[in-house]
């Protein structure tokens, strides 16, 4: 057993905002309060002691200080197995979640084989199982991410598929596009699009503009995102499937998104870190480590997200990590891949660009980082409460650090060596303390 004392839980399902204990047993919480004392936590006091209770089975955490949440649910992650283990695999980015304050991931199918086979999603959600963490997946939507035939979204829910995306590519068909979503509205599952229609785009991962015109390419217009959002905004809502514009980047989209909820549709947006941090200045200055796919764009683009969130059109924030090696991202601005990571920094970056800023409230924050995901994807996580996953990060919103180096196999992100605030001292998964590793460095 395991007993959490004096820590200032912040849980947006019961709204919860003040000093608690709380009681670990296995996997679940079993009690919470405002005061537990050891001795009743332990089931053993002066009344019952040598009747058998062994006080030693009670472990005490001293959280003073220490600010409680459910443990963070990234519902946007690459983890790049199979197939590009180099850059990634299930075990180290699982470990890279766990020192983010991540415990439960939902992996994109953009693998190598893709998951639009039972076998595949069976591998990922197998190893997944042996990781510390909870590790979900979704599985794509066309066959071999052609854009061309469906997968058979029956057979894949049934094996444990959590959605469906072809995330990395855009699916082009509007005809192929409003199959899937009727197929999947039948399923009862969230299916997600990647909006980039490759007729605006010039060398995606520039936005073009001032930081295209800097590496003299044509970049990726806004355009590309407007055009496939207003298109299946307008799908959502005549087929009813539960739709998400996912990694959104720009103003006009956040405004589609905003409108279709108003007229009833069941259309949800994600928010990356880096579109509510960053803008193409930073790509200007960081090269490919700052190049992404929808790329950064404009500030007027970045307010636009942080009032999506703000006002709710946006859900979720979710990471898009995407880890790529060193050799990959040293390769020129038109040939490196697209893509950083972000597990790590996702809760930081939130509380300095969003709480700090007083833009959104920690509560916020923290329901869109790990209630929201956990409700759209009917997952077992995102609260704490008795009865309830023994899944907790405990943090100071107030504290500094400076990553040295990431827990990810990949370094691909503009945010090392930077001073961020926020400092995880502990990741509970299952009841067990998943990070820190036992003392361990980034390696």
């Amino acid at each position: 057993m395991l007993l959490i004392q004096k820590a200032h839980l912040i849980d947006p399902a019961s709204r919860t905002d003040g000093i608690r204990d709380i009681l670990i047993e296995g996997e679940k919480i079993i009690k919470i309060a405002e005061h537990i004392a050891p001795g009743e936590a332990a089931g053993w006091g002066p009344e019952t002691a040598g009747e058998g209770k062994d006080a030693s089975a009670l472990t005490i955490l001293n959280a003073e200080g220490l600010t409680a949440i459910p443990g963070l649910v990234d519902a946007h992650v690459h983890f790049r197995d199979p197939g590009f283990t180099w850059k990634e695999d299930i075990d180290s980015g699982a470990r890279a979640a766990a020192a983010g304050g991540v415990t439960t991931v939902v992996l994109m199918a953009n693998t190598k084989p893709c998951v639009d086979n039972a076998d595949t999603l069976r591998y990922v959600l197998e190893k997944g199982e042996k990781t510390p963490i909870h590790v979900e997946t979704c599985a794509n939507v066309t066959l071999g991410m052609k854009g061309k035939e469906l997968v058979d979204m029956r057979a894949l829910h049934a094996a444990g598929a959590a959605g469906f995306t072809d995330d990395g590519i855009p699916l082009l068909s509007e005809e192929t596009a409003r199959a899937a979503m009727e197929a999947a509205a039948a399923e009862g599952v969230p299916i997600s699009f990647h909006e980039e229609n490759p007729a605006f785009i010039r060398n995606n991962g520039i936005n073009a503009g001032k930081a295209s015109a800097h590496f003299g390419i044509g970049g990726s217009d806004r355009k590309a995102e407007i055009d496939m959002v207003e298109r299946d905004v307008r799908l959502a809502q005549e087929t009813g499937a539960c739709v998400v514009i996912q990694h959104i980047s720009t103003k006009e989209a956040v405004g589609l998104v905003r409108q279709a909820k108003r007229k009833g549709a069941d259309v949800h947006a994600e928010a990356a870190p880096h579109h509510f941090t960053l803008t193409e200045e930073a790509a200007i200055q960081y090269g490919t480590l700052a190049k992404m796919n929808p790329p950064l764009r404009e500030e007027a683009d970045r307010q636009a997200i942080i009032d999506g969130l703000a006002d709710g059109t946006i859900d979720m924030i979710a990471t898009d990590h995407a880890p790529h090696s060193a050799e990959e991202k040293a390769k020129p601005v038109t040939e490196a891949p697209s893509g950083i990571i972000g597990l790590e920094t996702s809760l930081a970056l939130g509380i300095l660009e969003l709480v700090d800023t007083g833009r959104l409230t920690l509560m916020q924050l923290i329901e869109r980082m790990s209630l929201a995901p956990a409700r759209l994807y009917r997952l077992d996580a995102g609260y704490v409460a008795e009865g309830g996953p023994a899944d907790l990060v405990l943090f100071d919103p107030a504290e500094e650090w400076t990553p040295a180096r990431f827990y990810s196999r990949s370094q691909n992100s503009p945010f090392l060596g930077k001073t961020l605030k926020g400092k995880i001292h502990a990741t509970l998964c299952r009841g067990r303390v998943v990070y820190p590793f036992d003392g361990q460095k980034a390696d």
